[in-house]
Protein backbone atom coordinates (compact mmCIF):
# COMPACT_ATOMS: atom_id res chain seq x y z
CA UNK A 1 0.00 0.00 0.00
CA UNK A 2 1.39 3.40 -1.00
CA UNK A 3 1.57 6.40 1.29
CA UNK A 4 -1.51 8.02 -0.27
CA UNK A 5 -3.60 4.88 0.12
CA UNK A 6 -2.41 4.60 3.74
CA UNK A 7 -3.51 8.18 4.44
CA UNK A 8 -6.92 7.66 2.83
CA UNK A 9 -7.89 4.08 3.66
CA UNK A 10 -9.88 4.93 6.79
CA UNK A 11 -11.63 8.07 5.46
CA UNK A 12 -15.39 7.35 5.37
CA UNK A 13 -17.65 8.46 2.55
CA UNK A 14 -21.09 9.38 3.93
CA UNK A 15 -24.31 7.79 2.71
CA UNK A 16 -26.03 9.63 -0.12
CA UNK A 17 -29.55 10.06 -1.48
CA UNK A 18 -31.07 11.29 -4.72
CA UNK A 19 -32.68 14.73 -4.76
CA UNK A 20 -35.00 16.33 -7.30
CA UNK A 21 -34.55 20.09 -7.71
CA UNK A 22 -37.41 22.15 -9.13
CA UNK A 23 -36.66 25.20 -11.31
CA UNK A 24 -38.88 27.55 -13.31
CA UNK A 25 -39.27 25.74 -16.64
CA UNK A 26 -41.18 28.41 -18.58
CA UNK A 27 -40.05 28.53 -22.21
CA UNK A 28 -41.25 29.99 -25.50
CA UNK A 29 -42.83 27.12 -27.40
CA UNK A 30 -43.36 28.84 -30.76
CA UNK A 31 -40.08 30.74 -30.85
CA UNK A 32 -40.13 31.25 -34.61
CA UNK A 33 -43.52 33.02 -34.56
CA UNK A 34 -42.61 35.23 -31.60
CA UNK A 35 -39.28 36.25 -33.13
CA UNK A 36 -40.92 36.85 -36.51
CA UNK A 37 -43.49 39.19 -34.95
CA UNK A 38 -40.75 41.20 -33.22
CA UNK A 39 -38.63 41.39 -36.38
CA UNK A 40 -41.68 42.74 -38.25
CA UNK A 41 -42.16 45.65 -35.83
CA UNK A 42 -42.03 49.05 -37.55
CA UNK A 43 -39.03 50.33 -35.56
CA UNK A 44 -37.03 47.29 -36.71
CA UNK A 45 -38.30 47.25 -40.30
CA UNK A 46 -37.42 50.90 -40.81
CA UNK A 47 -33.75 50.11 -40.16
CA UNK A 48 -33.72 47.85 -43.27
CA UNK A 49 -33.59 49.23 -46.82
CA UNK A 50 -34.01 47.13 -49.99
CA UNK A 51 -30.69 46.07 -51.47
CA UNK A 52 -28.73 46.46 -48.21
CA UNK A 53 -25.97 43.90 -47.74
CA UNK A 54 -26.33 42.88 -44.08
CA UNK A 55 -23.81 40.89 -42.03
CA UNK A 56 -25.39 38.67 -39.38
CA UNK A 57 -23.09 37.84 -36.45
CA UNK A 58 -23.61 34.23 -35.35
CA UNK A 59 -21.44 31.92 -33.28
CA UNK A 60 -22.21 31.54 -29.59
CA UNK A 61 -21.65 28.03 -28.19
CA UNK A 62 -24.62 26.20 -26.70
CA UNK A 63 -27.21 28.79 -27.73
CA UNK A 64 -30.66 27.17 -27.63
CA UNK A 65 -32.36 26.98 -31.05
CA UNK A 66 -29.57 28.90 -32.77
CA UNK A 67 -30.48 27.35 -36.13
CA UNK A 68 -34.08 28.59 -35.91
CA UNK A 69 -33.08 32.02 -34.61
CA UNK A 70 -30.67 32.43 -37.50
CA UNK A 71 -33.03 31.16 -40.23
CA UNK A 72 -35.94 33.36 -39.09
CA UNK A 73 -33.70 36.44 -38.94
CA UNK A 74 -32.35 35.72 -42.43
CA UNK A 75 -35.89 35.30 -43.80
CA UNK A 76 -37.07 38.57 -42.23
CA UNK A 77 -34.17 40.46 -43.78
CA UNK A 78 -34.76 38.88 -47.18
CA UNK A 79 -38.48 39.67 -47.01
CA UNK A 80 -37.56 43.32 -46.43
CA UNK A 81 -35.47 43.27 -49.63
CA UNK A 82 -32.05 43.00 -48.00
CA UNK A 83 -29.20 40.64 -48.94
CA UNK A 84 -28.06 39.00 -45.68
CA UNK A 85 -24.95 36.91 -45.14
CA UNK A 86 -23.51 35.30 -41.99
CA UNK A 87 -20.21 36.26 -40.39
CA UNK A 88 -18.86 33.75 -37.81
CA UNK A 89 -18.49 35.79 -34.62
CA UNK A 90 -16.61 33.89 -31.96
CA UNK A 91 -13.37 35.70 -31.19
CA UNK A 92 -10.54 33.17 -31.44
CA UNK A 93 -12.61 29.97 -31.38
CA UNK A 94 -12.26 27.40 -34.13
CA UNK A 95 -8.48 27.49 -33.88
CA UNK A 96 -8.57 31.17 -34.92
CA UNK A 97 -8.88 30.15 -38.59
CA UNK A 98 -11.54 31.03 -41.15
CA UNK A 99 -12.26 27.40 -41.98
CA UNK A 100 -12.21 26.43 -38.30
CA UNK A 101 -14.88 29.03 -37.52
CA UNK A 102 -17.01 27.85 -40.42
CA UNK A 103 -16.71 24.33 -38.98
CA UNK A 104 -17.78 25.56 -35.52
CA UNK A 105 -20.93 27.03 -37.08
CA UNK A 106 -21.61 23.76 -38.88
CA UNK A 107 -21.17 21.88 -35.61
CA UNK A 108 -23.83 24.19 -34.12
CA UNK A 109 -26.09 23.31 -37.07
CA UNK A 110 -25.70 26.64 -38.85
CA UNK A 111 -24.83 26.08 -42.51
CA UNK A 112 -25.63 27.95 -45.71
CA UNK A 113 -28.42 25.41 -46.28
CA UNK A 114 -30.06 25.71 -42.84
CA UNK A 115 -29.66 29.50 -42.67
CA UNK A 116 -30.69 30.24 -46.23
CA UNK A 117 -27.80 32.57 -46.98
CA UNK A 118 -24.05 32.70 -47.64
CA UNK A 119 -21.46 32.36 -44.88
CA UNK A 120 -18.40 34.59 -45.27
CA UNK A 121 -15.65 33.52 -42.92
CA UNK A 122 -12.39 35.41 -42.52
CA UNK A 123 -10.04 36.27 -39.66
CA UNK A 124 -9.22 39.62 -41.30
CA UNK A 125 -10.22 42.65 -39.26
CA UNK A 126 -10.10 46.43 -39.61
CA UNK A 127 -9.11 48.72 -36.77
CA UNK A 128 -11.85 51.24 -36.00
CA UNK A 129 -10.02 53.20 -33.32
CA UNK A 130 -8.74 53.04 -29.76
CA UNK A 131 -10.36 53.43 -26.35
CA UNK A 132 -9.08 56.17 -24.06
CA UNK A 133 -6.96 53.53 -22.28
CA UNK A 134 -5.19 52.68 -25.54
CA UNK A 135 -6.95 49.39 -26.33
CA UNK A 136 -7.50 48.95 -30.08
CA UNK A 137 -11.01 48.22 -31.35
CA UNK A 138 -11.33 45.77 -34.26
CA UNK A 139 -14.17 44.62 -36.49
CA UNK A 140 -14.50 41.69 -38.90
CA UNK A 141 -13.56 42.87 -42.41
CA UNK A 142 -16.73 41.56 -44.06
CA UNK A 143 -18.91 43.16 -41.39
CA UNK A 144 -17.03 46.45 -41.72
CA UNK A 145 -17.87 46.57 -45.45
CA UNK A 146 -21.57 45.72 -45.00
CA UNK A 147 -24.42 48.21 -45.22
CA UNK A 148 -25.75 46.91 -41.93
CA UNK A 149 -24.89 44.56 -39.07
CA UNK A 150 -27.25 42.31 -37.07
CA UNK A 151 -26.12 40.40 -33.97
CA UNK A 152 -27.67 37.21 -32.53
CA UNK A 153 -26.71 36.10 -29.02
CA UNK A 154 -27.90 34.86 -25.64
CA UNK A 155 -27.62 37.12 -22.60
CA UNK A 156 -26.20 35.40 -19.53
CA UNK A 157 -23.87 35.99 -16.57
CA UNK A 158 -20.15 35.89 -17.35
CA UNK A 159 -17.93 33.48 -15.46
CA UNK A 160 -14.97 35.78 -14.77
CA UNK A 161 -16.27 39.30 -14.15
CA UNK A 162 -19.32 41.20 -12.91
CA UNK A 163 -20.94 44.31 -14.35
CA UNK A 164 -24.24 45.67 -15.75
CA UNK A 165 -23.24 44.09 -19.10
CA UNK A 166 -21.56 40.67 -19.12
CA UNK A 167 -22.16 38.02 -21.82
CA UNK A 168 -24.62 39.14 -24.48
CA UNK A 169 -25.10 41.42 -27.44
CA UNK A 170 -22.39 43.93 -26.53
CA UNK A 171 -19.85 41.18 -25.90
CA UNK A 172 -20.75 39.64 -29.26
CA UNK A 173 -20.13 42.99 -30.95
CA UNK A 174 -16.84 43.75 -29.17
CA UNK A 175 -15.23 40.29 -28.89
CA UNK A 176 -17.18 38.04 -31.27
CA UNK A 177 -17.02 40.40 -34.26
CA UNK A 178 -13.51 41.47 -33.25
CA UNK A 179 -12.28 37.95 -34.09
CA UNK A 180 -8.97 36.77 -32.63
CA UNK A 181 -7.40 40.25 -32.50
CA UNK A 182 -10.48 41.77 -30.91
CA UNK A 183 -10.69 38.99 -28.32
CA UNK A 184 -7.00 39.39 -27.55
CA UNK A 185 -7.33 43.17 -27.21
CA UNK A 186 -10.35 42.95 -24.90
CA UNK A 187 -8.56 40.43 -22.67
CA UNK A 188 -5.23 42.30 -22.74
CA UNK A 189 -5.80 44.29 -19.55
CA UNK A 190 -7.46 41.35 -17.81
CA UNK A 191 -10.91 40.67 -16.44
CA UNK A 192 -10.54 43.41 -13.82
CA UNK A 193 -11.49 45.97 -16.49
CA UNK A 194 -13.70 43.81 -18.70
CA UNK A 195 -16.92 45.31 -17.33
CA UNK A 196 -15.73 48.69 -18.67
CA UNK A 197 -14.00 47.57 -21.87
CA UNK A 198 -16.71 45.32 -23.34
CA UNK A 199 -19.44 48.02 -23.48
CA UNK A 200 -16.93 50.73 -24.43
CA UNK A 201 -15.71 48.74 -27.43
CA UNK A 202 -19.29 47.87 -28.42
CA UNK A 203 -20.37 51.51 -28.22
CA UNK A 204 -17.49 52.59 -30.47
CA UNK A 205 -18.43 49.95 -33.05
CA UNK A 206 -22.12 50.95 -32.87
CA UNK A 207 -21.15 54.64 -33.23
CA UNK A 208 -18.91 54.06 -36.24
CA UNK A 209 -20.63 51.21 -38.08
CA UNK A 210 -24.31 50.59 -38.97
CA UNK A 211 -25.39 48.07 -36.33
CA UNK A 212 -29.11 47.76 -37.10
CA UNK A 213 -30.34 45.59 -34.24
CA UNK A 214 -29.59 42.66 -31.96
CA UNK A 215 -31.62 39.48 -31.46
CA UNK A 216 -31.24 38.68 -27.76
CA UNK A 217 -32.42 35.60 -25.89
CA UNK A 218 -32.53 34.74 -22.20
CA UNK A 219 -32.63 31.04 -21.29
CA UNK A 220 -34.24 29.29 -18.34
CA UNK A 221 -32.59 26.85 -15.93
CA UNK A 222 -32.89 24.08 -18.53
CA UNK A 223 -31.13 26.14 -21.25
CA UNK A 224 -34.36 26.73 -23.16
CA UNK A 225 -35.32 30.15 -24.54
CA UNK A 226 -37.60 31.92 -22.07
CA UNK A 227 -37.29 35.47 -23.47
CA UNK A 228 -36.52 36.81 -26.95
CA UNK A 229 -36.11 40.50 -27.76
CA UNK A 230 -35.11 42.47 -30.87
CA UNK A 231 -33.24 45.62 -29.83
CA UNK A 232 -32.00 48.70 -31.71
CA UNK A 233 -28.57 50.10 -30.68
CA UNK A 234 -30.10 52.55 -28.18
CA UNK A 235 -32.22 49.75 -26.75
CA UNK A 236 -29.18 47.46 -26.49
CA UNK A 237 -27.49 50.05 -24.29
CA UNK A 238 -30.65 50.63 -22.22
CA UNK A 239 -32.12 47.12 -21.94
CA UNK A 240 -29.22 44.66 -21.98
CA UNK A 241 -28.50 45.31 -18.25
CA UNK A 242 -32.16 44.53 -17.47
CA UNK A 243 -32.02 41.30 -19.46
CA UNK A 244 -28.77 40.43 -17.68
CA UNK A 245 -30.61 40.71 -14.34
CA UNK A 246 -33.39 38.47 -15.69
CA UNK A 247 -30.81 35.89 -16.81
CA UNK A 248 -29.35 35.81 -13.30
CA UNK A 249 -32.80 35.24 -11.83
CA UNK A 250 -33.39 32.24 -14.12
CA UNK A 251 -29.93 30.73 -13.72
CA UNK A 252 -30.01 27.24 -12.17
CA UNK A 253 -28.20 26.93 -8.87
CA UNK A 254 -27.22 24.72 -6.00
CA UNK A 255 -29.40 25.82 -3.09
CA UNK A 256 -26.66 25.38 -0.47
CA UNK A 257 -24.69 28.16 1.19
CA UNK A 258 -21.79 25.99 2.30
CA UNK A 259 -20.51 22.53 1.33
CA UNK A 260 -17.56 20.47 2.48
CA UNK A 261 -17.26 18.67 -0.87
CA UNK A 262 -18.70 19.16 -4.35
CA UNK A 263 -18.22 16.21 -6.73
CA UNK A 264 -18.59 16.89 -10.47
CA UNK A 265 -18.69 13.85 -12.75
CA UNK A 266 -17.68 15.62 -15.97
CA UNK A 267 -16.30 18.94 -17.15
CA UNK A 268 -15.86 20.14 -20.73
CA UNK A 269 -16.03 23.06 -23.14
CA UNK A 270 -19.47 21.86 -24.28
CA UNK A 271 -20.66 22.35 -20.67
CA UNK A 272 -19.08 25.78 -20.12
CA UNK A 273 -16.19 27.81 -21.48
CA UNK A 274 -14.70 27.19 -18.03
CA UNK A 275 -15.34 23.44 -18.15
CA UNK A 276 -17.90 23.86 -15.38
CA UNK A 277 -19.93 27.01 -14.78
CA UNK A 278 -18.43 28.98 -11.88
CA UNK A 279 -21.82 30.62 -11.32
CA UNK A 280 -22.97 27.16 -10.19
CA UNK A 281 -19.88 25.94 -8.32
CA UNK A 282 -18.97 29.24 -6.65
CA UNK A 283 -15.37 28.72 -7.81
CA UNK A 284 -14.24 31.48 -10.18
CA UNK A 285 -11.11 31.73 -12.34
CA UNK A 286 -10.60 35.38 -11.36
CA UNK A 287 -11.29 37.48 -8.24
CA UNK A 288 -13.65 39.73 -10.21
CA UNK A 289 -16.75 37.52 -10.10
CA UNK A 290 -18.71 36.09 -7.18
CA UNK A 291 -21.81 34.13 -6.20
CA UNK A 292 -22.75 30.52 -5.56
CA UNK A 293 -22.00 28.20 -2.65
CA UNK A 294 -18.91 28.29 -0.43
CA UNK A 295 -17.26 24.97 -1.35
CA UNK A 296 -14.34 23.80 0.78
CA UNK A 297 -13.09 21.10 -1.62
CA UNK A 298 -14.11 20.35 -5.18
CA UNK A 299 -13.49 17.13 -7.14
CA UNK A 300 -13.78 16.68 -10.92
CA UNK A 301 -13.77 13.07 -12.11
CA UNK A 302 -13.73 13.03 -15.92
CA UNK A 303 -13.92 14.95 -19.22
CA UNK A 304 -16.84 14.93 -21.64
CA UNK A 305 -16.11 13.27 -25.00
CA UNK A 306 -17.19 16.47 -26.77
CA UNK A 307 -14.45 18.58 -25.15
CA UNK A 308 -11.85 16.63 -27.16
CA UNK A 309 -9.22 16.78 -24.44
CA UNK A 310 -9.67 20.44 -23.50
CA UNK A 311 -9.55 20.27 -19.70
CA UNK A 312 -9.83 24.00 -19.06
CA UNK A 313 -11.29 24.35 -15.56
CA UNK A 314 -9.56 21.35 -13.96
CA UNK A 315 -7.25 23.76 -12.14
CA UNK A 316 -10.24 25.36 -10.43
CA UNK A 317 -10.86 22.05 -8.65
CA UNK A 318 -8.81 20.72 -5.74
CA UNK A 319 -8.73 17.06 -6.79
CA UNK A 320 -9.06 15.10 -10.00
CA UNK A 321 -8.47 11.57 -11.30
CA UNK A 322 -5.74 9.97 -13.35
CA UNK A 323 -8.23 9.04 -16.07
CA UNK A 324 -9.13 12.71 -16.57
CA UNK A 325 -5.44 13.66 -16.79
CA UNK A 326 -4.83 10.82 -19.27
CA UNK A 327 -7.53 12.26 -21.56
CA UNK A 328 -6.20 15.82 -21.30
CA UNK A 329 -4.77 17.48 -24.43
CA UNK A 330 -2.33 19.86 -22.78
CA UNK A 331 -1.60 21.90 -25.89
CA UNK A 332 -5.28 22.65 -26.49
CA UNK A 333 -5.90 23.26 -22.77
CA UNK A 334 -2.93 25.59 -22.35
CA UNK A 335 -3.87 27.51 -25.52
CA UNK A 336 -7.16 28.32 -23.78
CA UNK A 337 -5.29 30.00 -20.94
CA UNK A 338 -2.90 31.85 -23.24
CA UNK A 339 -5.82 33.39 -25.13
CA UNK A 340 -7.91 34.34 -22.07
CA UNK A 341 -4.79 35.32 -20.03
CA UNK A 342 -6.28 33.31 -17.14
CA UNK A 343 -4.06 30.28 -16.56
CA UNK A 344 -5.08 28.99 -13.11
CA UNK A 345 -7.92 26.86 -14.61
CA UNK A 346 -5.47 25.09 -16.95
CA UNK A 347 -3.27 23.80 -14.12
CA UNK A 348 -3.69 20.18 -13.13
CA UNK A 349 -5.42 19.63 -9.79
CA UNK A 350 -4.00 17.17 -7.24
CA UNK A 351 -4.43 13.86 -9.05
CA UNK A 352 -5.53 10.59 -7.41
CA UNK A 353 -5.68 7.14 -9.04
CA UNK A 354 -9.48 6.81 -9.04
CA UNK A 355 -12.83 8.29 -8.02
CA UNK A 356 -12.90 6.72 -4.57
CA UNK A 357 -9.54 8.11 -3.52
CA UNK A 358 -10.22 11.53 -5.05
CA UNK A 359 -13.47 11.77 -3.05
CA UNK A 360 -11.78 10.50 0.12
CA UNK A 361 -8.98 13.05 -0.35
CA UNK A 362 -11.53 15.85 -0.62
CA UNK A 363 -13.33 14.71 2.54
CA UNK A 364 -10.05 14.28 4.45
CA UNK A 365 -8.97 17.84 3.66
CA UNK A 366 -12.37 19.51 4.11
CA UNK A 367 -11.57 20.84 7.62
CA UNK A 368 -14.34 19.05 9.49
CA UNK A 369 -14.03 17.06 12.73
CA UNK A 370 -16.48 14.27 11.90
CA UNK A 371 -16.06 13.08 8.32
CA UNK A 372 -19.37 11.19 8.50
CA UNK A 373 -21.12 14.55 8.82
CA UNK A 374 -19.52 16.05 5.72
CA UNK A 375 -21.94 18.03 3.57
CA UNK A 376 -21.33 16.46 0.15
CA UNK A 377 -23.12 17.12 -3.15
CA UNK A 378 -22.57 15.22 -6.39
CA UNK A 379 -23.70 16.53 -9.78
CA UNK A 380 -23.34 15.13 -13.30
CA UNK A 381 -22.19 18.52 -14.66
CA UNK A 382 -23.16 22.16 -14.21
CA UNK A 383 -25.83 21.94 -16.93
CA UNK A 384 -27.74 19.12 -15.21
CA UNK A 385 -28.94 20.27 -11.81
CA UNK A 386 -32.53 19.06 -11.60
CA UNK A 387 -31.31 15.69 -10.25
CA UNK A 388 -28.41 15.65 -7.79
CA UNK A 389 -27.12 13.52 -4.91
CA UNK A 390 -26.58 14.80 -1.36
CA UNK A 391 -25.08 13.34 1.81
CA UNK A 392 -26.93 12.57 5.06
CA UNK A 393 -25.85 15.83 6.68
CA UNK A 394 -28.01 17.69 4.15
CA UNK A 395 -31.16 15.54 4.32
CA UNK A 396 -33.07 17.73 6.79
CA UNK A 397 -32.17 20.91 4.91
CA UNK A 398 -33.38 19.39 1.64
CA UNK A 399 -36.68 18.28 3.25
CA UNK A 400 -37.36 21.83 4.42
CA UNK A 401 -36.44 23.52 1.13
CA UNK A 402 -39.39 24.48 -1.12
CA UNK A 403 -37.53 23.71 -4.35
CA UNK A 404 -35.93 20.37 -3.38
CA UNK A 405 -37.35 16.90 -2.80
CA UNK A 406 -35.58 13.88 -1.30
CA UNK A 407 -36.49 10.94 -3.55
CA UNK A 408 -34.53 7.86 -2.44
CA UNK A 409 -33.45 6.03 0.67
CA UNK A 410 -29.84 6.52 1.84
CA UNK A 411 -27.24 4.38 0.07
CA UNK A 412 -23.48 4.00 -0.20
CA UNK A 413 -21.62 5.03 -3.32
CA UNK A 414 -20.85 1.95 -5.42
CA UNK A 415 -17.38 1.60 -6.93
CA UNK A 416 -16.07 -0.88 -9.52
CA UNK A 417 -12.83 -2.86 -9.23
CA UNK A 418 -10.84 0.13 -10.45
CA UNK A 419 -12.29 2.28 -7.68
CA UNK A 420 -14.47 4.35 -10.02
CA UNK A 421 -18.13 5.20 -9.40
CA UNK A 422 -20.83 3.10 -11.00
CA UNK A 423 -24.44 4.33 -11.34
CA UNK A 424 -26.70 3.78 -8.34
CA UNK A 425 -29.62 1.62 -9.51
CA UNK A 426 -32.13 1.87 -6.69
CA UNK A 427 -33.80 5.28 -6.68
Amino acid sequence: MGILQELLKDIPIPKMAKVKVNFDNHQIDDLGSELWAKLRQKRIQQTIKPGMKIAIAVGSRGLDRIVELTAVTVKALKDAGAEPFIVPSMGSHGGATAEGQREVLAHLGVTEETAGCEIRSSMEVVKLGELSNGLPVYLDKYASEADGIVVINRIKPHTAFRGPVESGIMKMISIGLGKQRGAEACHQLGFKYMAENVPAMARMIMDRKPVLFGVATVENAFDKVAVVEVLTPDEIIEKEPQLQMKAKELLPKLFFEQLEVLIIDQIGKNISGDGMDPNITGRYPTPYAHGGPDVNKMVVLDLTPQTEGNANGVGTADFTTQRLVDKMDREVTYANGLTSTVVAPTKIATTLPNDREAIQAAIKTSNILDFNKAKVVRIQNTLVLSEIEVSEALFEYVKSHPQMELCSNPYDFAFNEQGNLIPHKGA
